[in-house]
């Protein structure tokens, strides 16, 4: 009895210690080796963000079929985006278009791309169920979730 006792506590504090503590996320571009649709994740360092309630993003901006992939923490995104979809929730959502941005700029320089038009597509997909859940489209568990489970099924088996 103790030993189920111990196991359900241990079980029980895992599950909780992700709460209590920041998320961490993978911190990279596509340009850098390691970073695109193959995520390669022994290459890349994580990054634990600043906020208890950041959330990992995951920027995927095409044009002409090259794609570009940015994973970062959201709050290092808030101060340089204003196309973040006001939904955060997990999943991913097309990026907001901002009607106000750039309209009493004059600037001939058509590289600056201060209209945010340049690409065709921006998707912005969001997580915080789990640590580096911004590395690719994986649809899984959260590894909290699956310790548990296989906790309970050893108690009563």
């Amino acid at each position: 009895m103790l030993k189920c006792s111990v196991v359900l506590l241990i079980s029980i504090f895992t599950v909780f210690i992700g709460k209590a503590s920041a998320i961490w996320c993978y911190q990279c571009v596509s340009t850098q080796p390691g970073c695109g649709t193959p995520f390669n994740w022994l290459w890349h360092w994580t990054k634990i963000c600043p906020e208890d309630d950041d959330v990992c993003v995951k920027i995927i901006e095409k044009k002409n079929g090259l794609e570009t992939i940015t994973r970062d923490c959201l709050s290092s995104m808030l101060g340089l985006r204003k196309d973040i979809p006001p939904d955060r929730y997990e999943g991913c959502r097309p990026a907001v278009v901002d009607e106000k941005l750039a309209n009493y700029v004059n600037n001939s320089i058509k590289e600056l791309d201060i209209y945010r038009n340049y690409y065709d597509s921006t998707t912005w997909c969001f997580c915080f169920l789990d640590h580096r859940c911004n590395d690719g489209y994986k649809s899984g568990y959260s590894l909290s979730l699956i310790l548990l489970l296989g906790t309970l099924l050893s108690l009563f088996n």
